[in-house]
């Protein structure tokens, strides 16, 4: 599945939040979205741990 279609069913089921539920559960599923993008992303391989916790001298390009 392209990244178009997945940011296409996130952007629905945010729409469908921010309809159904008003702005609170709009910010629960956009904030579990973030969380379950980062854990897929570790899962892939993409992301390691560190990459979040280096300090500002130890940047890698």
């Amino acid at each position: 599945m392209s990244f178009a279609v997945i940011g296409m069913i996130a952007g629905m089921a945010l729409g469908f939040a921010g309809y159904f539920g008003g702005f609170g559960a709009f910010l629960l599923v956009a904030a579990l979205g973030a969380i379950g993008f980062v854990a897929g992303r570790f899962l892939d391989g993409d992301l390691e741990p560190g990459d979040f916790f280096r300090t500002r001298g130890d940047r890698r390009r």
